[in-house]
């Protein structure tokens, strides 16, 4: 997945989105459909090498649909950008829960029929959905007019003249200004109400905040591709969601390893089978609050900005302050029963996180190459996931013993893990200070871009 997302974000970026969708459902049937083949077969009919590239085309597949539907609900909703992208990144975290949840009823203790079920669905889905999938025509405001003999031209970056009001005049007498001097050039005719939405964001005396807030997003210049570099944004955005990500991979990736140390050590005539759901329940859990904090995130987002003027950052402020809380939880508990709080924590943070991230890319670098951008932004939970997953396995087995049957097994409860959460809670905290510390600095930068504006528009 995390391969996939720059070289098929190219491709997104510069043929559409129906390419990349196109592929991604050909990747996934190709993929589950070959594992489906492989495990009929048995073991030694598929070396693990192949085995492990039928993996990576169900990874790239969900992959490359994914970052196309990103693209389109970000090019497509421009003034409700989180909103869009979070349902299809909602979307995206319940599949798992939704796929597991039907076999479980249809094809419960059938692995074969299981994979089967992904090679068909997966394809199905993703495949019918490209034909709904399009990219509007722009409709910005910022939009600069066809260019023509005798009329005039602007770009993005300048302010429309004929907007523009001196001091003393009224918008009535601003508006007269517009026709006499459309009438002085011939083109009366031509300027239709386009033309009176082209102004920069200081020429509209009633603009409100969060207009502004809009406007200042809708003139930065696109970045992408190598230019993404050097820019300290990029950095700061792509740090941030190593950081946050990691803590929760570690969480998601080892809920089953929590819940049985705390059964085994709360209780341990408890079955293995009886574990093995409790373990299941956790991660159906996890994943069904990733995706309320996922259209929670998205969602909140638009209001904070369009209802309350501020900063869409205030959604990861409120990711690191879930996960500050889920890492306190997991240090607290002790009873298996209230595990709960850690897995609902966690996934409700990661939601939240994830919600709001490619709307924040979006405004930082604009929509044109957004699926390559994003692509190269899910490329910072590698290094961070790996190392708390690390660190978590290693603290986990100093504190396991190897039972009869080979297996590694912890019965200290709470205290097989919990050194693995003084390391995340640390990490989350930081991210806390950074989060605000970030909603802080665009404040700032607003408002000296806003100053600047009107002193050289005075």
């Amino acid at each position: 997945m995390y391969a996939s997302g720059v070289p098929f974000g190219i491709l997104i970026d510069a043929q559409g989105p129906r390419i990349g969708v196109f592929i991604g459902a050909l990747s996934l049937a190709a993929g589950y459909f070959s594992l489906y083949r492989a495990y009929l077969a048995g073991a030694g009919s598929s070396s693990l090498p192949l085995l492990c590239f039928f993996s990576f085309l169900t990874g790239m597949g969900s992959c490359v649909a994914f970052s196309a539907a990103i693209k389109v609900c970000a090019a497509n909703w421009p003034t409700h950008r989180g909103s869009a992208t979070a349902f299809a990144l909602g979307g995206f975290g319940l599949s798992a829960f939704m796929f597991t949840t039907i076999s479980g009823f249809a094809f419960a203790n059938d692995t074969a029929s299981y994979l089967l079920m992904l090679a068909i669905g997966t394809f199905c889905l993703v495949f019918v959905g490209m034909f709904f999938l399009q990219m509007k025509p722009p409709t910005s405001s910022y939009e600069a007019l066809p260019t023509g003999e005798g009329r005039p031209t602007f770009s993005r970056k300048d302010s429309n003249p004929l907007q523009r009001t001196k001091p003393g005049h009224s918008k009535h007498s601003s508006k007269n200004s517009v026709h006499s001097d459309a009438d002085s050039h011939g083109h009366s005719d031509d300027l239709d109400e386009t033309s009176s939405l082209m102004s920069g964001p200081s020429d509209l005396p009633d603009e409100d905040e969060g207009s502004k807030y809009e406007s200042h997003h809708a003139h930065r210049q696109e970045i992408t591709g190598m230019a993404l570099l050097p820019n300290a944004t990029f950095w700061q955005l792509f740090i941030m969601l190593s950081l946050l990500c990691g803590v929760g991979l570690m969480t998601i990736n080892n809920i089953g390893n929590n819940a049985k140390a705390l059964w085994h050590h709360y209780d341990d005539t408890a079955s293995p089978s009886f574990i093995q759901k409790r373990q299941l329940l956790h991660v159906s859990f996890l994943s069904f609050m990733s995706f309320v904090g996922r259209l929670a995130s998205g969602i909140g987002s638009d209001l904070v900005v369009k209802r309350l003027h501020g900063s869409r950052f205030w959604s990861l402020v409120a990711s690191a302050f879930i996960f500050v809380l889920a890492q306190t939880a997991a240090l607290m508990v002790v009873k298996p029963q209230s595990l709960f709080w850690v897995s609902g924590l966690t996934g409700l943070g990661y939601g939240a996180l994830f919600g709001v991230y490619p709307a924040l890319v979006a405004d930082a670098f604009g929509v044109k190459g957004l699926s390559l951008n994003w692509g190269a932004m899910t490329m910072a939970p590698v290094l961070s996931g790996n190392v708390f997953n690390l660190a978590y396995g290693r603290i986990l087995d100093m504190h396991s013993e190897v039972g009869r049957d080979g297996e590694r097994q912890c019965s200290d409860g709470r205290n097989c893990y919990s050194s693995a959460y003084y390391i995340t809670l640390a990490a989350s905290t930081v991210a806390l200070v950074w989060t605000v510390w970030s909603v802080r600095h665009e404040f700032v930068v607003r408002k000296r871009e806003r100053r600047t504006s009107e002193a050289a528009h005075a």
